[in-house]
């Protein structure tokens, strides 16, 4: 039994817990919040019972309640808690990003290299469902080798949306605390990691970060990334916010994403992210003059679960994590040097990659035992 504790009890834990659910090989047996009373209203909101509650991360890492701990506090806060984590003989799963510098993400990369447990770096879309169907199309060779990947991230409005607490928003909103904007740097590790899943580490990234006002806050958008890659390919990653843009069928973030990537023989569409804006399917292809859509489980909360119970299986066997701090410093080094790249007006060239290469991981997840089943629907025939 791996024994789980959780540090930070914000909005985003509701959907790490998720995944521990039913699950006879892992029990979340302790929480930890600067504010104690929250973690202990978390735990029982999610059902544990009286389990144990601290307000220091130090006092849980050294209680020897846990096996395993799960970092969920605001960015600056990562590599701290993780290296203390770590310095204490903990499994580790870290939410992205892995740093807000290089140097301090070196440092972690040699810790997780030095310790014999498992670290990882938590990135629940690598285990969206149609981002899973996308990847299962591309290793089946149906678009051939890709060339290119566009990832756009669009938030709205939804009355059906998550609250989300005022100090989620306040650290946002300070690069001290976030290391870069809400939408290109926080959620778009999601859309790096997505491109580096396909593509692997861009040699070169340019980018225009714009603003606007949201409320009483500011958005990083519309901002435009562009990457290129050693073996000649393109990326690029289009962050828009449209105020009276209605995202449909979401109960988290009012936001959604769409993901293409054309090969030398066709084309693979995730028409949906965190929501929903009409009724496309999730997953649709081109190859071959030949369209076909894809239905498979839409909800984003089984990203999270997908990422949860993938780092249960590699505990299980032995197997590296999906994500290692290594992947996670290569990534980090993508959305940083978006970060140089607008602020000086200026292309960024990045260092080699220090992590592996995405294609076994890419394999490995066009193979991941899920619970839901993907069905092929053929277009409908005219007439």
């Amino acid at each position: 039994m791996v024994r789980v504790g959780i540090i930070g009890c914000g909005r985003i834990s509701d959907l790490h817990v998720l995944g521990y659910r039913g699950r006879d090989d892992a029990a979340v047996v302790a929480v930890c919040d600067i504010d104690r009373s929250h973690a202990e209203a978390k735990a029982a909101q999610w059902g544990l019972g009286p389990i144990a509650a601290f307000d220091d991360y130090r006092a849980l890492c050294d209680s020897g309640l846990v096996d395993l701990v799960e970092i969920i506090v605001p960015h600056h806060l990562h590599y701290e808690i993780a290296a203390f984590a770590i310095a204490a003989d903990l499994h580790v799963s870290l939410q992205k990003p892995l740093a807000l510098n290089l140097d301090d993400a070196d440092s972690l990369v040699e810790a997780a290299a030095a310790t014999p447990r498992t670290v990882r770096l938590y990135e629940n879309f690598l285990f969206y469902p149609p981002v899973l169907k996308a990847v299962e199309l591309i290793e089946q060779g149906l678009i051939g080798e890709p060339l290119a990947v566009r990832l756009k991230s669009n938030s709205g409005f939804s009355p059906d949306a998550w609250p989300i607490p005022l100090s989620a928003h306040q650290w946002r909103q300070d690069p001290a605390s976030c290391g870069g904007g809400p939408l290109v740097f926080d959620d778009g590790h999601h859309k790096f990691a997505l491109a580096w899943l396909i593509l692997g580490q861009p040699a070169q990234v340019h980018a225009w970060i714009g603003a606007t006002q949201f409320s009483s806050w500011e958005l990083d958008a519309p901002s435009l990334v562009s990457m290129s890659y050693p073996a000649g390919a393109v990326g690029c990653i289009e962050v828009v916010h449209s105020p009276d843009l209605l995202i449909q069928e979401t109960s988290h973030y009012a936001q959604d994403d769409r993901l293409e990537v054309t090969g030398t023989r066709g084309v693979i569409w995730v028409n949906r992210g965190h929501g929903q804006l009409g009724d496309p399917p999730p997953v649709m292809s081109y190859a071959d003059g030949q369209v076909n859509s894809y239905e498979c489980e839409r909800g984003w909360e089984h990203s999270f679960i997908g990422a949860t119970r993938s780092l249960l299986d590699a505990l299980a066997d032995g197997s590296p994590p999906t994500l290692g701090f290594a992947e996670g410093r290569d990534i980090l080094a993508a959305a940083l040097g978006a970060q140089q790249s607008a602020a000086e007006s200026a292309s960024i060239r990045l260092d080699a990659p220090v992590g592996r290469s995405p294609l076994p991981i890419r394999r490995s997840l066009a193979h991941t035992p899920i619970w839901w089943q993907f069905t092929a629907t053929p277009p409908a025939e005219e007439g």
